[in-house]
């Protein structure tokens, strides 16, 4: 063989083997997501990432304590990338079980306020939900809910909805009472809640601003995108009902309402650790927290991200900075607390 052709056969094996290293790479271009958010609105983001940056995205949904129990009894074989929730509580627990590995991410730490993710890089929120109140105008002066220790005085005797003590949201706020004020007053404080009970705790969040509707309370605490969706869903009924209930932001010791995240982190083993970068940034960027707020009625995590309607109009309250780690931690707390008070 002449030494021309030795050369082009070379040449020719380099560049089908650079060739076949390419669509190999292609070929495991993916991210493993465990999500339990549960939203519909969600679905078409998972094609754009895909569009944009051609990973496919191999979804896994259940609820949060579900896809926990699932990572822990993968092990180290666990193939989850990226594990999504709406709960900082449901983070930390992740978090607590090993299940993360800490990111440092630029575009995380300027997207997303310091009070919004773990301090370690655990975990990062990308939108956020307020725990409050709904009220019925009629009965209730706003003075008389802007403040949450109110909502435990004797004024509510008789008068307050809330859903089950193992809500997630109520663990979350009653552990972020425990963080500002300790557990003797956030005991008092549970104690009281019990008492003003209308009923014992049923149904979720929009039962309970339709009970308040109904009179069957004056005040009821809920997560403000369910009041969003009744103030501007198809159905009339419930947008007659928020002419008259009206959204309350209670403060929590004059510094704003109580704030959750839906949020995310990488796995401790994630097979597709930069993937899984890739779309959690993703999730923070200013496109996709416009998108989840006005379909899912969140607010935007990002200072920088503007609500869109209809989360605009009901966007401009104080949010209490307390780092959302802090409460996270504190659900246990706050579950024995709830317990012994009878909060069932």
């Amino acid at each position: 063989m002449s030494r021309r052709a030795i050369v082009t056969t070379l040449l020719g094996t380099i560049l089908l083997a650079g060739c076949s290293d390419g669509n190999d790479k292609a070929e495991v271009e993916e991210v493993n997501l465990y999500s339990a958010r549960h939203y519909d609105s969600d679905l078409p983001l998972y094609d754009r990432f895909t569009e944009e940056t051609g990973i496919k995205i191999n979804r896994i949904e259940g609820n949060a304590d579900q896809l926990i129990a699932r990572m822990k009894s993968e092990g180290e074989n666990s193939p989850a990338d990226l594990f999504i929730t709406a709960d900082a509580g449901a983070l930390w627990r992740a978090q607590e079980a090993g299940l993360f590995q800490p990111v440092e991410s630029k575009i995380l730490t300027t997207r997303i306020p310091e009070n919004l993710r773990e301090p370690d890089g655990n975990w990062y929120g990308f939108m956020r939900r307020a725990r409050i109140v709904t009220y019925d105008s009629a009965k209730v002066k706003p003075e008389e809910i802007n403040d949450y220790a109110k909502l435990a005085e004797p004024r509510f005797r008789g008068k307050i909805c809330v859903r089950s003590s193992d809500s997630v949201y109520n663990l979350s706020l009653v552990g972020a009472l425990i963080e500002a004020w300790g557990q003797e007053q956030a005991g008092k404080w549970v104690r009281g809640i019990v008492a003003n009970m209308a009923r014992p705790p049923e149904g979720g969040d929009r039962d309970q601003i339709r009970a308040v509707g109904a009179g069957v309370c004056e005040v009821a605490l809920t997560n403000s995108y369910y009041y969003i969706r009744l103030a501007n869903g198809d159905d009339e009924a419930d947008r007659k009902l928020t002419e008259r209930v009206k959204l309350g932001f209670p403060s929590l010791d004059g510094k704003g309402a109580h704030i959750n995240i839906s949020g995310g982190g990488v796995a401790a083993n994630a097979p597709n650790k930069e993937n899984a970068i890739r779309l959690l940034e993703f999730f923070t960027s200013a496109e996709v927290q416009t998108h989840i707020a006005a379909e899912n009625n969140e607010f935007p995590a990002s200072p920088d991200v503007a609500a869109p309607a209809p989360v605009d109009a009901y966007a401009d309250f104080t949010a209490n900075p307390m780092n959302v780690s802090r409460f996270a931690v504190r659900q246990p707390e706050a579950q024995s607390l709830m317990s012994e008070a009878g909060w069932r």
